[in-house]
């Protein structure tokens, strides 16, 4: 990718997006070393630098015939075979749509991405196949994954609730979760910035773990916020959940998420049950004004309460900052999203690890000649940083950065005392989907109207696991369970007893 040399004119140009000015003789004193600087990076050009081929053998794939997609949840379909054995040997496992497969389109739900083939497989991929799985398909997301009701998409038909077709699925990893509860697949994967694997998995009725953060690794797949970032299971019951972690946690060495983070093995605990353990049920995450259903909070404490018969002890706590994390979240989330994904071309600067010049080669020139594309969700958030940056630079962005370690540090006071905090994942049942007319400021309520009690854990990192209420006639009810830092295999214990109930 050769570089044009500046001109003079151009550096009157740059110096004044910096804010200073050059007079004519500086600028004919400036330009050389500017040249020499600019002529250094083709040095570059003549290194070889980029990703080993995939180790599996794979074809293209093929978009899902309608047979083959009842619940409209593939975006992709394929056969990916892995190892011979392995701890997942014998189970098929479905990719989200917004994570590199080697071979396979990676479309994120919009036509910007729709001619994007990395030539690389993420970790997640990787691991999965070492572990003996069958990679069968990539699963459908709303557009950049910007929506946590899972209505945005621009690839038609969407996604269904296979709970109740006429509700919403729940977002971002709406496939994901739609093809596992519909015994599609054993187990899919998903990401979490505000919620993404288990507001699908609590709207559709199925488990799914966003783990501690960093500890899967996040490399080889389209990011929102590098700080928010996380990667997990979505499966049919807990221990499956646990199976696929422990085939995919530990450090990869290329993602910065995970410094300081070791793998840690979960499978083992989920049967130990909850006696002895103490569960602390989270009194702001109830009763939260023109949000909370009686149903779902009377069925999540019902179901705490039931654990006592198993041993375990059963008490409140209280974390008054819970009801501020939307908004510490949206803050962070805002302008972060838009300093990594759109000024950055989804890669940005001051991070070590691996990134993929294929992707941002990609992105940066589909996204500014496809900007129109864009869905109202993120087209909001673009223009809130953007006014947001100009009047307060990063000032709210750094406060917020506080704030959340305030809130990590609230929730951990509370984990002192308890082993896990409970709560409703959401705290409503899926809704219907909003009318195709709808203004925007409808289309975007509805999209992140479900946020209530779960962006916090990914601001924190804390482990969160959202199930099903167990024996709940009618739509699915999450219950979330969350833990310590690098304690999941608690959290899954936990998840284990509340599905034996």
């Amino acid at each position: 990718m050769p570089l044009p040399n500046p001109s003079i004119s151009d550096l009157h140009q740059l110096a004044a997006k910096f804010h200073f000015r050059l007079s004519e003789a500086e600028a004919e004193q400036y330009l050389p070393p500017v040249v020499g600087t600019v002529e250094g990076y083709a040095a570059l050009d003549e290194l070889l630098a980029g990703p080993a081929p995939p180790e599996y053998p794979r074809d293209a794939g093929h978009p899902p015939s309608p047979d083959e997609n009842l619940l409209h949840g593939w975006a992709w379909r394929c056969s990916i075979k892995g190892r011979a054995d392995g701890p997942l040997a014998g189970r098929t496992v479905a990719i989200k749509d917004n994570t590199a497969v080697a071979g396979l389109p990676l479309r994120l739900g919009t036509t910007v991405m729709r001619d994007f083939v990395p030539d690389e497989d993420a970790t997640v991929v990787t691991r999965v196949l070492d572990a003996g799985s069958e990679i069968i398909g990539k699963t459908a997301v709303p557009s950049f994954c910007f929506d946590g009701a899972g209505f945005l998409g621009e690839f038609e038909p969407q996604v269904l609730n296979p709970s109740d077709p006429s509700r919403l699925p729940g977002g971002s990893s709406s496939g994901s979760a739609a093809v596992v509860t519909g015994g599609e697949v054993d187990l899919a994967f998903g990401g979490d910035q505000g919620g993404s694997i288990r507001l699908p998995a609590s709207f559709c009725g199925c488990c799914g773990h966003k783990p501690t953060y960093g500890l899967v690794p996040y490399t080889g797949i389209f990011p929102v916020e590098r700080t928010l970032d996380h990667v997990g299971p979505l499966a049919r019951n807990v221990r499956d959940c646990a199976l696929a972690l422990d085939a995919v946690a530990g450090p990869d060495g290329l993602d910065p998420r995970q410094c300081g983070v070791s793998a840690i093995e979960t499978l083992s605990h989920v049967d130990r049950g909850v006696k002895g353990l103490r569960i602390g049920l989270l009194r702001e995450a109830f009763e939260i004004a023109e949000a909370s259903e009686r149903e779902v909070d009377e069925a999540v404490r019902t179901t705490a309460h039931a654990l006592r018969d198993l041993g375990a002890e059963v008490g409140e706590t209280s974390v008054p900052m819970h009801e501020h994390g939307v908004a510490i979240w949206s803050a962070i989330a805002v302008q972060g999203c838009t300093d990594l994904v759109i000024r950055g071309d989804a890669v940005g600067t001051n991070a070590t690890g691996q990134t993929s010049t294929q992707l941002t080669d990609f992105f940066a020139k589909a996204w500014r000649e496809m900007a129109d594309r864009f869905p109202p969700t993120l087209k909001v958030t673009l223009l809130a940083a953007e006014h947001v940056t100009r009047h307060a630079h990063h000032h709210y962005y750094t406060k917020a950065r506080w704030l959340a370690r305030a809130l990590r540090d609230a929730y951990d006071a509370a984990l002192a005392d308890f082993d896990v905090l409970v709560m409703p994942t959401t705290a409503m049942r899926a809704f219907p989907r909003p009318p195709a007319e709808a203004p925007v400021e409808d289309i975007v309520a509805v999209a992140l109207g479900n946020l209530h009690n779960v962006v916090q854990f990914d601001l924190t990192g804390q482990p969160a696991l959202s199930l099903p209420v167990p024996n709940y006639p009618g739509l699915p009810i999450g219950f979330q369970i969350v833990g310590r830092h690098l304690d999941d295999g608690t959290v899954l214990r936990v998840g284990r007893a509340v599905e034996s109930l």
